[in-house]
């Protein structure tokens, strides 16, 4: 694909498999993190320590951040769990803790090379199961590009981003170059919630973080691309959101309205904000029939995109029986199951009617 070495992205579906489920949000977590090279490690570079026989504690700044599975790192494991939920192919992405804007460029780079070419290996032992969606350093934006472009080369689909850098939003000015190379390498972006806004107004545990402040960061950073006419500038960039969108499909009655009243907003919106959204891709990972419905009915049957979380806890376990539960056409099933993703991922997938003529057997 041109002169910058860029390989065109081609798929099998192996080991027997009888669906062609495409999960676009799962996340890998390596088995271990190389010790700093540069002296004294930043307080951020993690590492990790034995919990169990088939579990690691990864740490942080000192302290356990998350028990992990070795679903995070465990081809044969991962595989095996896919063919339970009916997925053919997982898009691979790095756990978001591990984006490490909040690290100084250099270390972050070096610690993102790392778990990417973790993530490279796992797609070679996959023969086919997985594609990759790394991480870049967007502290900086020329060192992002640098290894968006190495990404890329190695066969990578894209890059999974958080919804903010260190509480800039993914709309701003200052990141457009970096989305200008994604298009221009045909990467497509995921973008995962990451140390979310509004913390300080929660009352309980701190899974509430996951469970809440998740999806309202993810709906303002999709909020951040419309008003900052984002796709307008860049209309062949690729760009997904996770947990549905977030909150989103709630703001968007409200922005509408706004921009129809407001004329500082009309000004600065140059485009409805319902059909600015309508450009985005969002997952599936919402946990409820009626609200995919509702996404369906707000983003299209053709931007709806499997998403599990997968292998964490809180991760949908059953993706494609709410598909089934809420479609009975079977060409939007399709498209909800496995079409939507292989655009957004630049899949070319080879045999994908062998499989449907086994699963009508």
């Amino acid at each position: 694909m041109g002169e910058d070495g860029i390989k065109s992205r081609r798929y099998m579906f192996g080991r027997g498999c009888q669906c062609c489920g495409i999960d676009v949000h799962t996340h890998v977590v390596p088995h271990d993190f190389p010790a700093y090279a540069g002296g004294n490690a930043p307080p951020a570079w993690p590492s990790m320590i034995a919990a169990s026989d088939c579990h690691r504690t990864v740490v942080v700044n000192g302290k356990n951040y998350r028990t992990v599975s070795d679903a995070c790192w465990s081809v044969d494991r991962r595989v095996a769990a896919m063919d339970e939920m009916g997925i053919g192919v997982q898009a691979l992405s790095p756990m978001p803790e591990l984006f490490n804007y909040w690290m100084d460029a250099v270390p972050a780079r070096d610690l993102l090379r790392y778990t990417n070419d973790v993530i490279a290996g796992m797609i070679d032992a996959g023969q086919g199961r997985f594609c990759g969606l790394g991480a870049v350093p967007l502290q900086d934006i020329d060192m992002a590009i640098a290894e968006l472009r190495r990404l890329v080369a190695l066969g990578f689909s894209g890059v999974e981003i958080g919804s903010n850098i260190n509480g800039v939003p993914v709309g701003d000015p200052s990141l457009l170059p970096f989305f200008e190379a994604a298009q221009d390498l045909d990467a497509a972006v995921f973008v995962h919630a990451v140390r979310p806004t509004g913390m300080d107004r929660l009352v309980g545990p701190g899974q509430l973080q996951q469970v809440l402040a998740y999806p309202t960061d993810v709906g303002l950073a999709a909020a951040s691309c419309i008003t900052s006419n984002m796709l307008l500038k860049l209309p062949r960039l690729r760009i997904a959101f996770s947990h549905g969108g977030g909150t989103l499909a709630s703001l968007l009655p409200r922005l509408r309205e706004g921009w129809s009243v407001f004329p500082a907003l009309k000004d600065e919106i140059d485009e409805d904000p319902y059909v600015q959204a309508r450009r985005f891709y969002v997952d599936s990972l919402v946990y409820d029939t009626p609200t995919l419905r509702h996404l369906i009915s707000i983003f299209g049957d053709d931007r709806i995109l499997i998403g599990t979380d997968y292998p964490f806890n809180f991760h949908d376990r059953k993706p494609r029986a709410r598909i089934s539960e809420q479609q009975s056409d079977a060409a939007i099933a399709d498209k909800l199951t496995f079409a939507n993703a292989a655009g957004f991922l630049g899949i070319i997938e080879q045999q994908r009617g062998n499989d449907l003529n086994m699963q009508a057997r």
